[in-house]
């Protein structure tokens, strides 16, 4: 693959002490993030480094800077456990060397530790191309763009004081409610994340990204115990923290926990039709559909770290479930966890529908994976930290909603379960074999909700899970989770989601 990045252009941008081509492109690059060009983080860095490996022979480089500035708090039982603020900065490089890949990066942003890091890197990727496989990158369309995600309350006008004050209300509300929870873990956090992406083939990408997460795990104890978690997520300001209500909405959690966990009786060990709620619906599309849709995964290259598929490559265009199962991933969702217009390779996101009609549409690809099949990338490589290399991730992978309402997938049930939420589950390294564990739930009795069961257990194949629902609703949730894959593990911020849905005849213990 040929460079198409102007040579001339950098050297005489270098030699006159010319700004950036990056600045000059995008001038709000160098007003948003003061702190990193007060620090020696400048944009011009990054160009520095492509001329660089571009010198040395790299057929192909891109390359990343990303600053990143947050703060995060601790509450555990009532205690403010930790807190601190997170300021981080650094470069990364990706290449090609005669078909051979490498990566290297550094938060030691002179020029001359830029060079150092890349010139050994470059002779050690040179040097293993006799070990390694030929690489090779799809073609893909040029961008030179410029995103933000607006904050309509700023998170740096939000004072350290008022996050600690939530938790301590979360707390106090959890109290309040006489439920007997000694175990409380609570954790808030921000961040605004600044990256700018280049690549040798021109694209030039800046965004600005600011992201708000709220986690908590929580244990009660009683005549049960049961033990709880959720996480919530967006991109945005100070503004979705507050939509979330969070004071109230564990206070009623812990209520109706408890409350199944004293009155819920034991689930009938039997076939049985069950409901499973926006919050079951969503994991089960993100374990069961989104991991096994991977790429590198299907083509066995995440077998040692994140785990295998039992998905192969001939399988687009099989049947998986019914008509009325499709899961699409949407990175482009407006203030989602996992938003972003531009993947970490520069390719322009779009939605993907994995399973349309109950059929394999789709994977997730990245350019190296994309070219293995003969494809064009759909935008789904991704890097949590300027130090990781991009990967083929998810962003928001849900189930597509249908046209009924929830109170309609009851109506014909004589006897079955509503799954709510869950207080675990597990899945298989091939994404097949999955169990999840009930920690809201009901009895179903002549099509309607009846009595709360206690921890009432699913277990299930995917093909099986699919193939059995037989409706969808449409009240369609998002959820946050931090997904984890990668050597070294990268935690990616991503949404869980789907309506509620209705599964015939399956086995409940």
């Amino acid at each position: 693959m040929g460079s198409k990045f102007d040579m001339s252009e950098i050297a005489k941008a270098h030699t006159l002490g010319l700004q950036s081509k990056a600045s000059r492109l995008f001038p709000s690059m160098l007003k948003t993030t003061p702190q990193a060009k007060a620090r020696g983080c400048v944009f011009d860095i990054a160009e520095y480094a492509m001329g660089r490996l571009l010198k040395l022979g790299a057929e192909y480089v891109e390359v990343r800077l990303v600053t990143t500035k947050g703060s995060s708090y601790t509450f555990k039982n009532g205690v403010l456990l930790a807190g601190g603020i997170e300021d981080s900065f650094g470069v990364c490089a990706r290449f090609l060397v005669n078909g051979c890949l490498g990566f290297t990066s550094t938060n030691l942003l002179t020029k001359g530790d830029v060079r150092k890091v890349i010139e050994k890197s470059y002779k050690l990727t040179k040097s293993a191309r006799k070990f390694g496989e030929t690489v090779k990158l799809s073609e893909e369309d040029v961008y030179k763009q410029e995103y933000t995600v607006k904050q309509k309350i700023k998170i740096d006008n939000v004072s350290i004081e008022s996050k600690v004050r939530l938790l301590h209300d979360i707390d106090k509300n959890i109290l309040r409610s006489k439920v007997s929870v000694p175990g409380r873990f609570l954790s808030l956090s921000d961040s605004i994340t600044t990256e700018y992406l280049a690549t040798s083939e021109g694209s030039m990408i800046h965004a600005i990204i600011p992201r708000v997460n709220f986690y908590y795990f929580l244990t009660l104890s009683g005549k049960r115990s049961i033990q709880r978690y959720w996480q919530y997520g967006q991109t945005g300001g100070w503004e979705c923290v507050e939509s979330w209500r969070l004071p109230e909405t564990l206070g009623n959690e812990v209520e109706l926990l408890s409350k199944n966990a004293e009155q819920g009786i034991k689930a009938p060990q039997k076939i049985l039709d069950v409901v499973c709620g926006p919050q079951i619906t969503g994991i089960m599309a993100h374990e069961s559909v989104g991991h096994p849709y991977e790429a590198d995964r299907i083509l066995g290259r995440e077998a040692a770290q994140a785990g295998e598929s039992f998905v192969t490559v001939d399988m687009i265009g099989t049947r998986i479930g019914n008509k009325a199962v499709n899961v699409a991933d949407d990175p482009t969702i407006a203030n989602s966890y996992g938003f972003y217009l531009y993947d970490s390779e520069g390719v322009k996101a779009r939605r993907k529908l994995l399973i349309k009609e109950g059929m394999i549409n789709e994977f997730l690809h990245n350019r190296q994976t994309a070219t293995s099949l003969r494809l064009k990338s759909n935008g789904s490589a991704r890097a949590s930290q300027y130090d990781k290399e991009s990967i083929v991730r998810m962003s928001n992978t849900y189930f597509v909603p249908g046209e009924y309402n929830e109170e309609e997938l009851f109506e014909d049930i004589l006897e079955g379960i509503y799954l709510k939420s869950f207080t675990e589950w597990n899945i298989d390294d091939k994404r097949y074999n999955q169990k999840y564990v009930g920690a809201e739930a009901y009895l179903i009795k002549n099509g309607k909700i009846s009595k709360p069961v206690f921890q009432p257990v699913l277990e299930i194949n995917t093909k099986k899970l699919w193939n059995s629902v037989d409706a969808a609703a449409n009240n369609l949730e998002h959820h946050a989770g931090s997904c984890g894959k990668g050597e070294p593990m990268q935690a990616i911020p991503t949404w869980l989601g789907g309506p509620s849905i209705r599964l015939r005849k399956v086995m409940v213990r």
